[in-house]
């Protein structure tokens, strides 16, 4: 009460920050007059100058009013003139608003700027990024698809070019020279994952001379909701496939297949024995007959039936709670739901999105040989193994090499205990996601079979994603399902998310319709600040009240009867669907009533442009699936403004109540009329998942029948609320994958900083031999460890362990262990290690050993990062599992990950240190063509590393990637390696002492 009181005498958060912006779009146009009065040329010099007073001192903020003006009257003079857009001759016809200026600054402050549709956001972005681009460090306009990037760069092009700056566009096919010749122009458009993509590569590129990108300075991000959030839990990846068969998903999918028709069996007589129970009252019973059925066959027509029921439904939700509460009350004997579900092969959690094998499915799956899918205890053997290396280890009798030769037999027998709990593991995972595929991913609806291919149906948009694939085994899985042929799984070569992607950049903006129900998300992520900018014209579209029927059968007889009186009037009607599916039953229903009408989905994307073109004509009546996000306007045909405008029919409510604005907003574009209305049933599945319950119980205390519709305020705030624990779920999601990639962003930029210094340094001799020097301290810890005598070291190791890995010869046979001292010894290997480093550097010459010493450090790198990605991505996997220990997963893997890239880290510098030792070149001449790596291909693919993610960008370069077995914890413990400043063992020690380093911390 407090609130609202307080924001009528002050205004909303919005109101003020337009009440402070006001005063620059007056400023702005008390430029326009002295601009008016300069020629072309003039006005094309003023860039120059603008150029010259930002290097004099001046900032962005000093010369924001002018430069808005400037191109405001940029666009002024070229009204009326022609060029082609996607091969469609235009009339330039565009001058900016007052509250398009405004949208401007808010875009230049680094904010997202609310726009309605209509209000010309391609234009607004023109004012921001003019005025950034002057910096001269390059401009990103970032859009949700490669023909936005492209019509952009075609329609807002002449502008730019016009006041003497250039514009670039990024499409998917362009090889690196292209990409270079396009991120040099002042601005650049592209989608999100061909800037995240070019990022990626140019960090597994090996000369800096094929880098693309030339830094992250500004970037407007287009439909900013759509990509900052729709998309924040699909990470960007480049993938390589992985040297292991796919056979096991095509040997299993029979099995499952019959698995999956034998419970659909088990949950038919289920339905038939509780449907009479009810009739005779028998409720618990019959109680938990239903209860069987939601976990064993949640989307059963027959039960979606019976839950109209409101009383049934909390029947089902009782009978559940009932039978936990005997579990707590019940010790620790087996849960009451577990012995309920055991006569099910399966359980499905629809809302989690996961199946499980129950005891009884993995009896029948396995033919009875139930050790195939239950993961063998290996840790008394591998407790024994330990037992034995630490008891090989203490005896001092035994020669070296018999004991060298020992360890390994012992390390080779752990790889195999490794070997057999990886085996049962992968054909653990596979079941797990035929299970998934065939119970919880629907043919039409989440991808759908082409030219005998899965290919993935974009959520948002409806979209199809034939270059995307599901990770983890999933897409195998649908492949094996669909009995079309098993592609390859991959593994992670190099990956970011976008979320921290876009951290990069020194300032982020977004323009969007919708925006302001996802503030928080973006302040708290991003740190990014909604504005919503008011429209030029008053919004006059009617939002009508929700329609919400108990069957989706009524609901969709009513909008056949809404369509067909639009179409009688005259009025165009846009009816969205959120699945391929519901589209096409749609469009069956019109041809039926002999309903002229359009389908927009995945299965005509071909047709788009064309099927919008026609959408806003008289009577037009255009199915569309997620119609949100497609970046196309809907302009109205002559007199339909006088008709009432363009008709939204939404059939079905989103999980996000901002696709479902994004949905309204197609009408009432730029103050034309239109109007709204959704219609929704029970048995829609936000509803049923979400918020069902308390609506039936109103509609059966109103007494409402099957095809009466219930309207009212109080059902729209209930489904309203329904939305909302749906978002906030989703965002926890999105929060919960952003802590485990801040892990992994750390080490990248410690990893990406290494590269980049690789590339950038003409000379890396000191650099490799403090990487050399730190091996050679870790190795005198391990053979010379401090704090014993001379008589204990194991000097002959150390020399062996020199020979086998750098190839150089040092021998400790003639030391006198009663005077050597460990600095002696470290002395003398820093000596041989130098000379042999500079016996190569003769031989080879300083040129070709400066390039030699870069790339053994680039290769080394990228091998071993490849590898402790992949060793992350196992770790991620089975982390949660710490959880039933009382440990919290997201600590102990930043403990386990910081271990990793310890080891990680010491891997680098030993691979990069024998490589320079034992590479051998013939002719100096032929070092560039020895070193050169394989090109890597561009094209791109789709994983998904969260079962709720609808899937992460993956590109795959077809080389193949090398496994590692197990998943890194179990080597032996290695001395910590310290990430970060290296301090020279002659320098001053840090402490304070006085010392030097080597004499005192570092001794």
């Amino acid at each position: 009460m407090i609130f609202k009181l307080l924001q009528k005498i002050f205004g909303t958060q919005h109101e003020r920050d337009i009440k402070k912006l006001r005063p620059i779009a007056d400023e702005i146009k008390a430029h326009e007059p002295a601009l008016l009065a300069l020629s072309d040329k003039q006005l094309r010099a003023k860039t120059s100058e603008f150029r010259r007073r930002l290097g004099a001192g001046e900032t962005l903020d000093d010369i924001l009013p002018e430069a808005f003006a400037l191109v405001k009257e940029a666009c002024r003079r070229l009204y009326g003139k022609n060029w082609y857009v996607r091969g469609h001759e235009i009339t330039w016809d565009m001058v900016h608003f007052d509250c398009q200026l405004i949208g401007g600054a808010v875009l230049h402050q680094g904010k997202i700027a609310e726009m309605a549709t209509g209000e010309g956001k391609t234009l607004v972005a023109t004012l921001p990024i003019y005025l950034n681009a002057l910096a001269g460090k390059g401009v990103h306009l970032i859009t949700v698809n490669d023909y936005l990037a492209s019509r952009d760069r075609e329609w807002m092009g002449p502008v730019y070019e016009f006041l003497g700056l250039s514009a670039g566009c990024l499409q998917q096919r362009m090889d690196s020279d292209e990409r270079q010749e396009e991120y040099r122009a002042d601005i650049t458009s592209g989608t999100n994952s061909e800037f995240g993509f070019d990022y990626l590569r140019d960090n597994m590129s090996i000369h800096k001379e094929r880098q693309v990108q030339r830094g992250h300075h500004y970037a407007i991000v287009d439909e900013v909701d759509s990509v900052l959030i729709d998309e924040a839990r699909t990470p960007l990846i480049i993938s390589g496939p992985v040297e292991q068969s796919n056979e096991q998903y095509e040997a299993l999918a029979p099995a499952v297949d019959r698995l999956y028709h034998q419970q659909q069996r088990i949950t038919k007589k289920l339905m038939d024995e509780a449907e009479p129970l009810i009739e005779n009252g028998s409720e618990f019973e019959a109680g938990k007959k239903l209860l069987m059925v939601k976990k064993g066959s949640p989307k059963d027509k027959r039960f979606l039936a019976l839950m109209e029921n409101a009383k049934l439904q909390r029947l089902v939700h009782r009978t559940e709670l009932d039978l936990m509460g005997d579990k707590l009350m019940g010790g620790k004997e087996e849960s009451p739901i577990m012995k309920l579900v055991s006569d099910l092969y399966f359980t499905i959690d629809e809302k989690s999105n996961v199946a499980d094998l129950t005891e009884k499915g993995r009896r029948t799956i396995s033919s009875g040989k139930l050790d195939m899918f239950v993961l063998p205890e290996i840790d008394e053997e591998e407790h024994a193994l330990d037992r034995e290396l630490e008891g090989l280890r203490a005896d001092k009798s035994l020669d070296y090499d018999i004991k060298l030769q020992r360890e390994m037999e012992l390390e080779a027998k752990r790889w195999q205990l490794y070997d057999r709990m990886n085996t049962v593991s992968q054909r653990i995972h596979a079941v797990s996601q035929l299970l998934r595929a065939y119970s919880l991913f629907e043919r039409d609806v989440d991808y759908i079979v082409s030219d005998n291919k899965v290919v993935i149906v974009d959520e948002f948009t409806g979209r199809l994603m034939p270059s995307r694939r599901f990770s983890d085994g999933l897409h195998q899985a649908l492949e094996a399902k669909e009995r079309v042929k098993v592609g390859e799984a991959n593994q992670t070569l190099a990956t970011i998310t976008l979320q921290n992607y876009y951290k990069m950049y020194d300032k982020l903006a977004g323009m969007t319709g919708t925006a302001d129900t996802e503030a928080q998300e973006f302040h708290d992520i991003y740190k990014l600040d909604v504005v919503v900018v008011p429209t030029n014209r008053p919004l006059i579209r009617h939002n009508f009240s929700d329609c919400i029927y108990k069957t989706e059968r009524e609901k969709f007889k009513a909008v056949i009867n809404e369509v067909r009186e639009m179409h009688k009037l005259g009025r165009p009607s846009l009816v969205g669907t959120i699945s391929v599916e519901k589209s096409e039953l749609l469009g069956k229903m019109l041809r039926t009533e002999r309903i002229p009408h359009h389908i927009l989905n995945a299965k005509y994307h071909e047709k788009e442009a064309e099927i919008v073109a026609r959408a806003g004509q008289r009577g037009a009546v255009t199915i569309a699936t997620n119609m949100a996000g497609r970046g196309t306007d809907i302009k109205l045909g002559e007199g339909i403004a006088k008709l009432g405008g363009l008709h939204i029919i939404g059939t079905e409510r989103h999980e996000s109540r901002r696709i479902d604005n994004q949905l309204r907003g197609r009408a009432g574009r730029q103050g034309d009329p239109g109007s709204s209305r959704f219609y929704i049933s029970l048995e829609d599945d936000l509803m049923r998942l979400f918020g069902s319950d308390r609506i039936m119980k109103i509609m059966d205390r109103l007494g409402i029948e099957e095809d009466q519709p219930i309207e009212h305020s109080l059902v729209s705030r209930s489904i309203e609320t329904a939305q909302k624990r749906v978002e906030a779920h989703n965002l926890e999601i999105r929060k919960h994958l952003l802590k485990y990639d801040d892990v992994m962003n750390k080490q990248r930029e410690i990893i990406y900083a290494e590269r980049q210094r690789s590339l950038d340094e003409d000379n890396l001799k000191e650099h490799m031999l403090e990487m050399v020097d730190d091996l050679l301290e870790e190795k005198m810890e391990e053979f010379v460890p401090p704090d014993t005598l001379p008589d204990e070291w194991n000097l002959r190791g150390l020399s062996d362990w020199l020979r086998r890995h750098l190839a150089i010869l040092v021998r400790f046979d003639h030391v006198d262990l009663e005077t050597v001292e460990a600095e002696h010894i470290f002395d003398r290997l820093q000596q041989a290690v130098r000379a042999a480093y500079d016996d190569r550097e003769r031989r080879f010459g300083p040129e070709t050993m400066r390039e030699i010493e870069r790339v053994a450090i680039l290769r080394s790198v990228d091998s071993r990062w490849k590898d402790h990605l992949y060793a992350m991505d196992l770790l991620k996997e089975g982390i949660g599992l710490r959880a039933h220990g009382g440990k919290d997963p997201l600590v102990e893997y930043k403990h386990e990950g910081y271990n990793l890239f310890s080891e990680m880290i010491a891997d680098v510098k030993l691979g990069a240190a024998e490589f320079l030792f034992r590479v051998q070149v013939g002719e100096p001449q032929k070092i560039q063509k020895k070193l050169e790596p394989k090109p890597q291909p561009a094209e791109a693919t789709l994983t998904s590393h969260d079962s709720s993610s609808p899937g992460a960008l993956s590109e795959a370069p077809k080389q193949p990637a090398r496994l590692i077995a197990g998943d890194g914890s179990s080597k032996p413990a290695r001395v910590p390696v310290k990430v970060g400043d290296k301090i020279g063992r002659n320098e001053p020690c840090p402490c304070g002492s006085g010392k030097k380093y080597k004499k005192c911390c570092g001794s």
